[in-house]
């Protein structure tokens, strides 16, 4: 791989002098019939031979429009707006000395077809590929209506979530979560939660990037999934109402309904969704405890049924306001309250070398727990001058709530039935944290098409995590302060960036440069029986990217692309608490003081096809990654968050996205992995290889009279990653949509229809104790959603982009 990067970067410079003097120009300006200015109007310039747009431009309040950096060729432009007939230019020729082209005027007429006969001409794809990401266009995906977020990623290609929530990328976990630009500051059980309380309705795409740039801060080892939500940009007032219901073995509903009010001065927007939480996890465990000679000393199995309820409320209101033609200003509220209940019954049995019963533990674990979330953004954006420097500020600022009331009920039985002893223990563990932020990204055009992008960013964090503990005898309530405890830990992070790209006729390139700075300390606060304990550290690293697209021929149908990153995954900062905090009487799960952040250098080369096949290769080296481990002491389980020394991942996929006919698509995803992980362990040196292949495929079919019918399902097979042997698994979904109106949609899914997504596998590297699972849980289920659109379209809308602040979200757990 290194001499692959040398020669890239070697023939760059070279490829660059020989396109440097061939883009070129291209501008118009869209009118009506009386001469006045038609905004608003969607132009797609189209490469003659090819039947989709090359690139889409909206004109603006002058009804002008610019094309920038088009290699040399022959084109038509398209335009269309609402109210007025389609126009399409005749062809006109660019040649290669970079020649800038206006195109005669567009003369719009009006149409006399009333709206509900607007057809739409261009259809988005499911998945785009772009020089630092993958793009996902969520309404393309029709299973996706009544589902969630999480739902969502678990179909975006190369994107995998498991059983606990954890979403890994391409094989590689530590994936931080973006929400329009911004991290969701949360990870593990309560980033899950989050993203299932957030309605698919409300999203507009995923962009998935591995290798991220440098604007985007280095946290996740794994790369950054930026969710993009809807915003409504037409003038006027519009309103969206999705109603979905959820029938599995328990039933449950999504509810959401979106706004938007626009005109010339300010433009408001929200969201707000309800959900109800109803599902199960029923768990089988087997454990055999052998002697030092290898015989049996002992068998234990459990089976726990977890039933999970409760509901969550979610809300967004927002405002931009256009000062001027230059200046923008926004903010933005977001909250959520979620009130989780989790009822787990449990039964294990103990059993002696010849497999006789020895005694019995059952075991009632209740939690009612409560999750609110609020924040606010505040945002400024300023054109210096039209497509040139801008200027856009963000600030933020986020609060947690989070309590969790724990009832934990166990009764001893002899093997004969007989109760042998019976305790209770009840915990309180309330948590704060909250998260300032501020950033600054300033881009500013050079010459020849070079852009330079630079920014800065501080963080400041303070949470405040407590465990306490009481053992309930006769009535009467004892603090236990083996498990009690009371941890701080405050973090500060700043950063600095410099980011410069250009498109070449042929090549494109982007490289950045990222310095970011971390100064954490973290207070255990004592008890009875436990000192006070503390800890400081600080580091400060350095974090190149670069990407590069070349355009073997002048149509784009054959495309290299290369991207090499360097990231970094700090620990969760709950996972630094030295809790412990028990899931039965034999299972813990403690915290680790000791984690150290991990790093991970990453480089891949694809070639594209068509645009529509993708080959790629990757490799990416990660020291000191953060997996869950499981060590025995006794009979008792400890699961905790450890360092593994290093692990290599070395990835060929194969992607593929078409639609050969108007009415079929397919979209398909395909990965080999090769994972070799090697670290010291509790029972010896851990080293394990593993080869797996993974596979995500996708067909859409339209049929008369607006029907549409929808195919998709993975499959991955069994694999090793670091202690854990996990069996093969994967899912068949099926979905149907019905067009009723332009305002009025009906969707029906139907998810692991053949009930084989079940999770189960292997623990490994156990002294003397050999350990199986499997988890089944409420992956089938019908899904029926009805979704409204009202609102009148206004013509006129005004171009806005914004974007929030970006710093270190993903790492707030519960």
């Amino acid at each position: 791989m290194k001499p692959l990067l040398l020669t890239l970067l070697a023939i760059c410079p070279y490829f660059a002098f020989l396109q440097a003097n061939a883009q070129t120009r291209i501008a118009g300006k869209v009118t009506d019939e009386q001469q006045q200015p038609v905004s608003a109007a969607t132009v797609a310039l189209l490469r003659q031979g090819t039947a989709a747009p090359v690139k889409l431009e909206v004109s603006e309040k002058d009804g002008s429009f610019i094309f920038e950096g088009q290699p040399a060729g022959t084109y038509s432009i398209i335009v269309t707006a609402i109210g007025m007939l389609k126009y399409e230019t005749a062809p006109f020729t660019t040649d290669s000395t970079g020649t800038p082209v206006t195109v005669p005027p567009v003369i719009m007429k009006k149409s006399d077809i009333a709206l509900k006969e607007v057809a739409v001409t261009a259809q988005k794809k499911f998945v785009e590929q772009k020089i630092d990401r993958t793009v996902v266009n969520v309404d393309a995906v029709i299973s996706n209506a009544g589902t969630s977020a999480l739902d969502v990623l678990e179909k975006s290609p190369g994107v995998r979530v498991d059983q606990n929530g954890g979403i890994s990328l391409k094989g590689q976990q530590g994936v931080t979560i973006y929400i329009d630009d911004k991290p969701s500051y949360l990870s593990g059980t309560d980033l899950q939660n989050f993203l299932r309380s957030m309605p698919a309705s409300t999203l507009a795409q995923v962009e998935i990037m591995p290798n991220p740039p440098a604007k985007y801060d280095a946290a996740g080892n794994g790369g950054v999934i930026n969710i993009k939500t809807a915003k409504r940009k037409i003038r006027g007032f519009n309103l969206g109402l999705n109603l979905s219901a959820r029938v599995s073995k328990y039933s449950s509903s999504t509810n959401s309904f979106d706004f938007n009010y626009r005109n010339n001065m300010v433009n408001l927007f929200g969201n707000f969704g309800y959900g109800t939480r109803n599902n199960y996890n029923d768990i089988d465990i087997f454990r055999k405890y052998k002697n030092e000679d290898g015989s049996t000393r002992s068998i234990f199995t459990q089976n726990s049924y977890i039933h999970r309820l409760g509901g969550a409320y979610k809300g967004s209101f927002g405002a931009d306001f256009y000062l001027s033609d230059k200046t923008t200003a926004g903010i933005i509220f977001n909250g959520l309250a979620r009130y989780p209940k989790n009822r787990n019954s449990s039964t294990g049995t103990l059993y002696d070398a010849k497999n006789n019963p020895d005694s019995s533990v059952v075991s009632q674990n209740d939690e009612d727990g409560s999750f609110k979330y609020g924040g606010i953004n505040l945002n400024l954006r300023h054109d210096f001058r039209k497509n040139g420097p801008s200027l856009l500020a963000n600030f933020d600022y986020l609060t947690y709530g989070i309590d969790n009331d724990q009832t934990f009920s166990n009764q001893n039985f002899k093997s004969d039935g007989q109760l042998r002893s019976s305790d209770l223990l009840t915990g309180q563990l309330p948590s704060n944290i909250k998260i300032y932020a501020g950033k600054a990204d300033y881009t500013h055009p050079l010459n020849d098409g070079w852009q330079l992008e630079a920014g800065a960013k501080t963080s400041y964090t303070k949470t405040s995590n407590a465990a306490n503990y009481f053992n309930v005898i006769e009535n009467i309530s004892k603090p236990d302060y083996d498990k009690t405890n009371h941890f701080n830990y405050q973090e500060n992070i700043n950063a600095a960036y410099v980011n410069i790209n250009k498109d070449f006729n042929r090549l494109s390139i982007q490289a950045g440069l990222r310095f970011e700075s971390t100064s954490i300390k973290g207070h255990q606060l004592g008890n009875a029986i436990k000192s006070d304990s503390s800890f400081t550290r600080n580091y400060s690293n350095l974090f190149p990217t670069l990407f590069l697209l070349y355009k073997l021929d002048s149509l784009s149908n054959h495309q290299l692309k290369f991207n090499y990153g360097r990231r970094i995954d700090r620990p969760y900062y709950q996972d630094m608490n030295p809790f412990i905090s028990p899931l039965d009487k034999f299972t813990y799960y403690v915290g680790n003081p000791y984690l150290q952040p991990s790093f991970s250098s990453k480089l891949e080369l694809a070639y594209i096809f068509h645009n529509w096949l993708t080959a790629s290769i990757g490799y990416s080296d990660t020291r000191d990654q953060v997996f869950e481990t499981i060590e025995i002491v006794g009979n008792n389980y400890y699961s905790r968050p450890a360092n593994i020394g290093r692990t290599t991942l070395t990835t060929i996929g194969l992607d593929a996205s078409l639609a050969p006919t108007p009415w079929f698509s397919f979209q398909l995803s395909n990965e080999l992995n090769f994972v070799h992980a090697k670290s010291d362990f509790y029972d010896g040196p851990l080293d394990t290889r593993s080869t797996y292949f993974y596979t995500q495929g996708l067909l859409q079919f339209k049929l008369k009279k607006n029907w549409t019918l929808q195919v998709d399902g993975t499959y991955q097979t069994r694999f090793t990653n670091a202690q854990f042997d996990l069996a093969g698994r994967g899912r068949v979904n099926a979905a149907v949509a019905k067009m009723i109106s332009r305002k009025v949609s009906v969707k029906l899914s139907v998810s692991d229809i053949f009930f084989n997504n079940i999770s189960q596998g292997t623990i490994n590297n156990l002294r003397l104790t050999d350990a199986t699972f499997r988890t089944l849980s409420d992956s089938r289920a019908a899904i029926l959603t009805v979704s409204f659109r009202f609102g009148k379209a206004v013509e006129g809308q005004r171009k806005h982009n914004n974007s929030g602040a970006d710093t270190e979200q993903n790492r707030v757990k519960n």
